[in-house]
C-alpha cells in the first residue's frame, strides 16, 4: 500500500496564475484590466482581512508593485518555472502578459522572472480576525 502523504496536493500553478487570468480574462475580453487587479489583489486582501495594508497602493500600505507587460508572450513550461515540481498542467500553453519587475517596500525583488532581492526581504503581515475578514 502506498503512503498517502506522498500524494500531490492539487495542481501546481501559482507561478502562472496572474498570467493565465490575464490571458484568459483581459486578453480574451472577458474582464477589464481593472477587474483583473480587483480579482488578483484587492479582493484577496479584503477576504483575508489585510486590506488596506495589502491590496491597495496608498500611503502607509505594504504594497508590492508589479510592472506588468500586457503584450509580452511566453510559453508555460516546467523547464522554466520556479516551483519545486517537475511538471505543469499548462505545459506548452502560450500566454500573453508577464511581469517585468516586482517591487516590495521600494526594493526591486524580481526582474525578468528572476529573484534579485535580498535574502530574507519578506515580512509577515498579520491578518485580521475571521469576523473582520467576513465583514470587509
Amino acid at each position: 500500500m502506498g503512503d498517502f502523504r506522498k500524494v500531490p496536493n492539487g495542481l501546481p500553478g501559482i507561478e502562472d496564475r496572474m498570467d493565465l487570468l490575464h490571458d484568459g480574462g483581459v486578453v480574451a475580453g472577458r474582464i477589464s484590466r481593472e477587474r483583473w487587479v480587483e480579482i488578483t489583489s484587492t479582493a484577496p486582501a479584503k477576504l483575508f482581512g489585510m486590506y488596506p495594508r495589502k491590496g491597495a497602493i496608498t500611503v502607509g500600505a505594504d504594497a508590492d508593485i508589479v510592472i506588468y507587460d500586457s503584450n509580452r508572450r511566453r510559453t508555460i513550461s516546467a523547464s522554466t518555472h520556479h516551483m519545486n515540481v517537475d511538471y505543469s498542467c499548462y505545459e506548452g500553453r502560450e500566454v500573453q502578459g508577464a511581469s517585468d519587475v516586482v517591487m516590495s517596500r521600494g526594493t526591486v525583488v524580481v526582474r525578468n522572472g528572476e529573484w534579485v532581492g535580498p535574502s530574507g526581504h519578506g515580512r509577515f503581515v498579520k491578518r485580521a480576525t475571521a469576523d473582520f475578514a467576513r465583514s470587509a
